[in-house]
């Protein structure tokens, strides 16, 4: 059951705690609710297979937790920097995203500032769950061809000298959209200074 709720309520307890997840502080929150209305977000809705504190999210992760987020210009996927993250900010992320971006791989980058990326909306699967679900409803030429464009998605990765570096963990990375569009998620380990090996 997903949960939207406005900005303003969001500095009720159990969903400020996931604005400033781990370590909730009001000060915090009052800047990140700030940088949030810079954003245009207007609401927030809690909906996932991931769980905080009871409240379902999209996905947790070490650097950030992803909800989905409503903005004047429609639904995205927001990624919130941890508290504790290891992170100064969102930047270097965004910054790989836009040029993984250039070469049409990931979800598109909307904006971003100290605490937030702002993703284009991918409604779909994990990729692990979207082959068995495929065993049910389609063809093994499905499958076939989603690799394929994966493999060009990581070609063009490779070209560019942007290597992910969590593509070995694809299951928890590649997310099949709607008509089989496969997508590459989650750039915040990528480099240019590594071997590409994607």
């Amino acid at each position: 059951m997903s949960e939207i709720v406005s900005l303003d309520l969001l500095k009720m307890g159990k969903y400020a705690q996931i604005i400033c997840y781990p370590t909730y502080s009001s000060k915090e929150l009052d800047r990140r609710l700030e940088e949030m209305r810079s954003l245009r977000i207007s609401a927030v809705e809690f909906v996932g297979e991931s769980k905080i504190d009871d409240l379902p999210v999209q996905g947790k992760g070490c650097v950030g937790v992803v909800v989905q987020a409503y903005t004047n210009f429609g639904k995205v996927a927001l990624k919130i920097r941890r508290t504790d993250s290891d992170r100064s900010g969102m930047m270097r992320e965004a910054r790989m995203l836009q040029l993984a971006n250039s070469v049409e791989v990931g979800p598109r980058l909307v904006d971003f500032n100290d605490n937030f990326l702002l993703m284009e909306f991918v409604d779909g699967i994990l990729l692990p769950k979207w082959i068995k679900n495929v065993d049910q409803i389609g063809t093994v030429d499905r499958i076939r061809d989603v690799l394929r464009d994966l493999m060009k998605q990581c070609w063009k990765l490779d070209e560019l000298g942007l290597d992910h570096g969590e593509l070995s963990r694809a299951s928890k990375h590649i997310m099949i959209g709607t008509e089989d569009k496969a997508y590459i998620l989650d750039f915040e380990t990528a480099s240019l200074n590594r071997r590409v090996s994607n």
